[in-house]
C-alpha cells in the first residue's frame, strides 16, 4: 500500500478543501452525518473519517458503498463470516430500499469478482435486455426521427428486462456461504420498520416532481399527499418487504414468473402515454452471462474489468494504455498532464462510439482495441503541445469484416457502485443501476423499473450504415459502467468503480492514475477534483481547484465548461492491510474490521 506523495500530489493536496466545497454543494456534511450517524458508532466514525479526508483502515474485511444503511448490511454479513458474495446480496437488497433512485430489483448490474481459493477473476453480466418485441426503430417517431430523451425515458417504452435479481442469485449460488433468506432479512426488516429519508434522496425527489407525479404508485410513495418527502422523514416500504419475502422463500423464480412478473409487465404495458413492449416471456427467459474480463497493463499492474456490452473496461483500458508511455507525475494540477489524459480520453471515446456494443449481436474488436501495438500507435497522436484539433476512431485489428456508423445514444448520470473484500480475500466490485435517476418512474411491488433501453442509440443507421449499439430484440444496451479490480502479480491490489453516466470512465481512470501515478491513498484519490473530456469540451468540477486549470486548458485549444461532476466512487486498496475510501460528493462510507 502506497503512502508517499509526489511533489505534484503534495502541491495539490494543499487545495483539498476545494474538493469538499463541491461535496457540500450536493450533501452538506452536517446534514449527511445527522442522517446516518445514529445507525451505529462505527458508521459515525466512518463518516467522520471521510469528511476528514482519511481512509478507513482494517485488517480482515471491508465494504464501501453509497449509503450507510447498505454498508452496514454488508458489514454485518462479513462480521459473521459471510463471503463477499453473501455481503453483495444483503447490500444490494438494502441499497434498492434506501437509494431507490439509483439501483434495485428493477435494474441491472455488472460484477467483477475475484475468487481467492482458485485465484480466478470472473465477470458476470446482469445487464437488462431489450424485449423480444423491440425493433431498431423503438425510439423513433412516425417519421423515423429520434424521440426527445425524456419522451422516451418516462413510461414503459424504456424498460428492459431486469437483471439484478438474477445476478444476486447467481453470485450466491457460485460463492455464497450463508442462507439466501438470511441475507435478504435485513432489508425486509428495514423496509417494514422504516428508514430516515436521506438529504440526497429528498433533494432528488424535489427536483423530479413533475416526472414522478405522472404515475400514481410512484407519486404516492415519493410524494405522499402531493408533498415531496423531506430529509429525515421515516419512510417504510411494505410492498418491497413483501417482494423480498417472496424471493427469500422462492428464489428469483418468484420474481421472473408468477404474480410479480405479471405485475411488472402490466405496469410497463399499461403506462399511460408511453406504454412499453416487455412480456412475461422476456422475464422468464432472462439469463446472467459470464464473460471474459478485459485487462490492460498499466504501471506494472493489470487493470481488469467488464467487457462488452460494457464499454467501461475497454475505454478505461484504452485511456491508460495510451498514457503508459507518458510521465504523469507532475500531478492533477499540471495542465500538460490534463492535456494528455483529456485527449487520450477523447481518442478512446471515438473508438467507443464506433465499435462498442453487445458482442452477442455485433462483432466487437475487443482484443484489437486494447492491443499494445494499437494503443502505442494511438498514443503517438498525444505527442504535441496543444489539444487535438479533431479526433476520429482508429482502425483496430479485426478478424472479420466490419462497417459501423458512429453511435448516437445518450447516457445520463445515476447508478451506484460498491466494493467488498471478505476475510478469505475474495473481492467484489459491482456497478448497479436503473439508468436515469428514478429510472422509468414506474414503480411496482415497492421498486422502480429501469429505463435502460435508452442507453441504446435512438438512431438505427447513419447515412445508410447501421449503428452497432442500435436496438435489437434480446440485445443488451451498451454501458459505461466500469467495475474494476486492479491486479499485481496475479493478486488484487485495488477494487474501484463509480456511477456517473459516460463520465464513469473518466472518474475511474483518474482515480487509478491518482493512486498509481500520484501516490495518493484511496480517500485522497477519490476526492481529487474532476476534469473530464469525452467529446472535446473539457468539463471541470465547479467550486474546486479544477477550475484553476481552465485558463491553461483554454490556451491549449479546449473549450472548457465548469459544472457539477457528482461521481460516486468507492474503492478498497489491498496490501498489508485494507484501506477504504468513499466519494465525499455522496453519502457513502467504508467500514472494515
Amino acid at each position: 500500500m502506497r503512502h508517499l506523495l509526489t511533489t505534484g500530489a503534495a502541491l495539490f493536496l494543499a487545495t483539498a478543501a476545494a474538493a469538499q466545497q463541491a461535496a457540500d454543494a450536493v450533501q452538506p456534511e452536517a446534514a449527511t452525518q445527522g442522517a446516518f450517524e445514529a445507525i451505529s458508532p462505527e458508521v459515525a466514525a466512518a463518516l467522520e473519517a471521510k469528511f476528514a479526508g482519511t481512509p478507513v483502515e482494517a485488517e480482515t474485511w471491508m465494504v464501501a458503498a453509497a449509503n450507510p444503511w447498505a454498508v452496514k448490511a454488508g458489514a454485518d454479513v462479513l462480521a459473521k463470516g459471510g463471503t463477499a458474495a453473501d455481503a453483495l446480496v444483503a447490500l444490494q437488497a438494502m441499497l434498492g430500499l434506501v437509494e431507490p433512485q439509483s439501483s434495485g430489483l428493477g435494474g441491472g448490474a455488472f460484477l467483477v469478482y475475484y475468487d481467492a481459493e482458485s485465484g480466478t477473476l470472473t465477470t458476470l453480466d446482469g445487464r437488462e435486455t431489450a424485449p423480444l418485441a423491440a425493433t431498431p426503430r423503438l425510439f423513433q417517431d412516425g417519421n423515423g426521427e429520434p424521440l426527445k430523451f425524456f419522451d422516451a425515458v418516462v413510461g414503459g417504452l424504456s424498460v428492459g428486462t431486469p437483471g439484478t435479481p438474477a445476478l444476486m442469485e447467481e453470485v450466491h449460488l457460485r460463492w455464497g456461504a450463508l442462507d439466501w433468506a438470511e441475507l435478504l432479512a435485513p432489508a425486509i426488516t428495514r423496509a417494514e420498520e422504516g428508514f430516515a429519508v436521506s438529504p440526497r434522496l429528498a433533494g432528488l425527489i424535489e427536483g423530479d416532481q413533475e416526472r414522478l407525479g405522472r404515475f400514481p404508485a410512484t407519486a404516492e410513495y415519493f410524494m405522499p399527499g402531493g408533498t415531496p418527502l423531506e430529509a429525515g422523514e421515516l419512510l417504510t416500504n411494505p410492498d418491497y418487504a413483501a417482494t423480498l419475502r417472496a424471493m427469500a422463500e422462492g428464489g428469483t423464480r418468484a420474481f421472473y414468473t408468477g404474480e410479480i412478473a405479471q405485475d411488472i409487465v402490466d405496469t410497463v404495458r399499461g403506462a399511460e402515454g408511453n406504454p412499453g413492449v416487455l412480456s412475461t416471456v422476456d422475464l422468464s427467459i432472462y439469463q446472467v452471462k459470464e464473460r471474459a474480463p478485459v485487462c490492460v497493463s498499466y504501471r506494472a499492474h493489470d487493470v481488469c474489468g467488464m467487457g462488452p456490452p460494457s464499454s467501461g473496461a475497454l475505454t478505461v483500458g484504452q485511456i491508460l494504455g495510451m498514457l503508459e508511455s507518458y510521465d504523469l507525475s507532475a500531478g492533477p494540477m499540471d495542465a500538460e498532464v490534463r492535456r494528455l489524459i483529456g485527449d487520450a480520453s477523447r481518442l478512446a471515446f471515438a473508438d467507443r462510439g464506433r465499435y462498442m456494443a453487445d458482442s452477442d449481436y455485433v462483432p466487437v474488436p475487443t482484443e484489437g482495441l486494447v492491443d499494445a501495438g494499437y494503443l502505442a500507435e494511438r498514443a503517438e497522436l498525444l505527442a504535441g503541445d496543444d489539444a487535438l484539433s479533431e479526433v476520429a476512431p482508429g482502425a483496430p485489428a479485426f478478424d472479420h469484416a466490419l462497417n459501423w456508423a458512429d453511435d448516437a445514444s445518450i447516457e445520463l448520470p445515476s447508478t451506484s457502485h460498491f466494493v467488498i473484500v471478505d476475510g478469505a480475500g475474495n473481492v467484489a466490485s459491482m456497478t448497479t443501476t436503473i439508468e436515469n435517476g428514478f429510472g422509468s418512474r414506474l414503480m411496482v411491488r415497492g421498486f422502480l423499473l429501469n429505463n435502460e433501453l435508452t442507453d441504446f442509440s435512438f438512431k438505427s443507421h447513419a447515412d445508410g450504415v447501421p449503428i452497432a449499439n442500435r436496438v435489437e430484440p434480446g440485445k443488451r444496451p451498451r454501458s459505461s459502467m466500469a467495475p474494476t479490480i486492479v491486479m499485481k502479480d496475479g493478486t488484487p491490489v485495488l477494487a474501484i468503480g463509480s456511477p456517473g453516466g459516460s463520465r464513469i470512465i473518466g472518474y475511474v481512470a483518474q482515480s487509478i492514475i491518482a493512486h498509481l501515478d500520484w501516490g495518493m491513498d484511496v480517500q485522497q484519490a477519490l476526492s481529487v477534483p474532476h476534469a473530464v473530456n469525452r467529446f472535446g469540451t473539457y468539463d471541470v468540477e465547479e467550486s474546486t481547484a479544477a477550475e484553476d486549470l481552465s485558463e491553461a486548458l483554454t490556451a491549449m485549444g479546449y473549450e472548457v465548461g465548469s459544472r457539477p461532476l457528482t461521481s460516486g466512487l468507492h474503492a478498497i486498496a489491498i496490501g498489508d492491510g485494507l484501506q477504504g475510501g468513499a466519494d465525499p460528493r455522496r453519502e457513502g462510507i467504508a467500514l472494515g474490521q
